[in-house]
């Protein structure tokens, strides 16, 4: 507790009063007596400020009084008390005075940090007024109202704020997380079960068709002109139906039949349906080919033999024996989905009515074909005319009974010979002609100015022109024609490594097609060869002049143009100048590697030279 020095502040504020401070009345106004001061300054009701040591802290040293954060209850006390009256306003707090009191006294409770001043008006018993020395005072702010802590309080909330983010988007993600990973479960449900509902329909009908189901809902029907269909049933089924357990007759049945899907399945023909103890299968559809009358006789041949061999069995244990009669027929059939709830894929048309009065014009044991059919595998069977035969509905047809495969064209277990194998492969060539063409028209992007199906064609076609003049032999010839077909088309998915992509598609395509490795391998190493400009074999040479066959045309200036345009569009651009300058020196260095090739160049050398230099325009 501060000692009180009342004389000395009373003392002090006279001085300041007479020194014109406007605290004294002037000499015409009537002096107040008892003139009073601030006795002290009460902090939170405990410690005390005198009087005099405020006077001294003000008029000294030239500062106000501060105050701490946690000082914020302060009471002010005027002497004397009880004579005069008084009224306060602490600006900074107050909107206005006190009221008139003679307490002396005034007690601030709370008051916030800040700069504050305060006013003491009195008056005495007579009414005359004065007014204390204000007193300016500071209360500071708690350490967490400082600008350090507001920074440090903006930055915390700050901070929880980013912390109150990565919170949300982590728990967003988690549940993204928990979303994708239901979503994920649900699409891998759906996709087993649409593979499981794609196998179910891939067993009744063609993947193709099973597809454009389950993507469209529904199948258009398609016309196909090179069809074979083969119809079987089993001789006196009827008498046998009659005379046999009837589980163990659908187990028979059911035997004979999924050994006939195997062999279907084996030479890629499509099982239709079966009717009681008819079965029929189609080959040609959905995927078209040539090869399909010999395939469905070979597949009838198998089922003959299976037959025979149960039959054999059945006498040897004096059982009743199954007889099977075949009937094939080849043609054009309209091949479609039927039905709405309960699908089934079914061909139509005048070949699959022939095809069955093939079958019941049969024999027991025996594969009974038309003409037609005949005509188209007369090089492969050995077949034996029964002459004109009358049809119901079809007047009369010529047939034969199918007896087995050609003599030169079987090995000693009777199955096709090698012989018979290339003379199949010849007749897939189109087949994969018409495939890579499709190719090039579907999946070919039009920059391709030079290196496109107009190529492939006329490679394809050169090949057979100087293979037949240069008598190259059918097993070379088969791999140089594969070669050919794919030799530029590499372009079309790669244009920077086209060998790569080439032999990419040859390993894609011809295995599916029914090609033997041996093939398969002939064409990739030519094509190896042509890209590497390797030419050690006859095959090699043709295939370079089948490739540069334009280098010889008359058209070779057009051809070049393209190609430089179709280099520029793919990134590789070059100058005009330079580009004729290369050409040229192609034309010079350039030569056919056949004697075929040489006659067949139609413009000379120097007359292709003067094109490029102009002086042949």
């Amino acid at each position: 507790m501060l000692a009180k020095k009342p004389g000395i502040f009373v003392i002090s504020l006279l001085l300041i009063l007479t020194a014109g401070r406007g605290m004294l009345p002037a000499q015409d106004t009537p002096v107040v007596r008892d003139i009073p001061f601030l006795s002290a300054v009460i902090i939170d009701s405990d410690s005390l400020i005198s009087g005099d040591l405020i006077s001294e802290t003000v008029a000294h040293n030239g500062k106000e009084l501060g105050f701490r954060s946690y000082e914020h209850n302060l009471a002010f006390r005027v002497e004397p008390s009880g004579i005069n009256e008084y009224r306060f306003f602490l600006d900074g707090f107050d909107r206005k005075y006190t009221k008139w009191n003679n307490s002396g006294f005034k007690e601030y409770t709370n008051l916030p940090s800040g700069e504050f001043t305060l006013h003491i008006s009195f008056r005495d018993s007579r009414g005359r007024e004065g007014e204390l020395p204000p007193l300016s005072f500071s209360i500071k702010p708690a350490w967490y109202q400082s600008k350090p802590a507001r920074i440090a309080w903006l930055t915390l909330l700050v901070l929880s704020m980013w912390l109150f983010y990565r919170i949300f988007i982590l728990k967003l993600r988690k549940e993204k997380r928990s979303m994708e990973a239901i979503i994920s479960k649900k699409n891998e449900d759906l996709r087993l079960e649409r593979e499981k509902t794609g196998k179910l329909l891939e067993n009744v009908m063609p993947k193709g068709t099973a597809s454009e189901l389950m993507e469209k809902g529904r199948a258009a029907k398609i016309k196909y002109n090179f069809v074979t269909v083969l119809f079987s049933d089993i001789q006196g089924f009827t008498q046998i139906a009659e005379e046999m357990n009837p589980e163990l007759l659908i187990d028979e049945l059911d035997k004979f039949f999924f050994h006939f899907d195997t062999v279907v399945e084996k030479y890629g023909i499509e099982k239709i349906k079966t009717i009681g103890d008819a079965y029929m299968c189609a080959g040609g559809i959905p995927e078209r080919n040539r090869t399909n009358p010999v395939e469905v006789i070979l597949a009838a041949l198998e089922m003959q033999e299976y037959m025979a061999r149960l039959k054999t069995s059945a006498l040897a244990e004096g059982m009743k024996f199954w007889d099977i009669r075949i009937g094939i027929h080849t043609g054009t059939v309209v091949a479609g989905v039927i039905g709405h709830k309960k699908l089934s894929y079914d061909i139509w048309g005048d070949t699959v009515n022939t095809a069955s009065r093939m079958e019941s014009a049969g024999e027991g044991g025996k594969i009974n074909i038309s003409g037609t059919t005949y005509e188209f595998v007369k090089d492969f069977f050995e077949c034996s005319h029964r002459g004109k035969m009358p049809v119901k509905y079809k007047g009369e047809i010529d047939m034969y009974f199918v007896k087995g495969i050609a003599e030169n064209l079987k090995d000693e277990n009777g199955l096709p010979n090698s012989m018979f194998r290339s003379k199949m492969q010849l007749i897939r060539l189109p087949d994969v002609e018409e495939k890579v063409d499709k190719i090039f028209t579907d999946e070919a992007p039009p920059n391709l100015y030079f290196h496109n199906g107009a190529l492939a064609r006329n490679i394809t076609s050169q090949v057979d022109l100087i293979s037949n003049a240069e008598q190259l032999s059918d097993e070379d010839y088969l791999g140089l024609k594969l070669a050919s077909i794919f030799l530029v088309s590499g372009y079309i998915t790669d244009y920077e490594k086209p060998a790569e992509a080439a032999l990419e598609l040859i390993d894609a395509v011809l295995p599916s097609m029914g090609f033997e490795e041996k093939y398969t391998d002939a064409a990739k190493n030519l094509v190896r060869n042509s890209f590497g400009c390797r030419y050690p074999e006859l095959a090699d040479r043709i295939l370079h002049d089948a490739r540069y066959d334009y280098l010889g045309r008359v058209d070779f200036r057009k051809q070049a143009d393209r190609l430089l345009k179709e280099r520029r569009e793919h990134g590789l651009a070059v100058d005009t100048d330079e580009w004729n300058r290369s050409q040229e020196v192609l034309l010079r260095e350039h030569d056919f590697l056949t004697g075929t090739g040489r006659l067949l160049r139609s413009v000379s050398l120097e007359a292709q030279i003067d094109s490029l230099t102009g002086k042949g325009a």
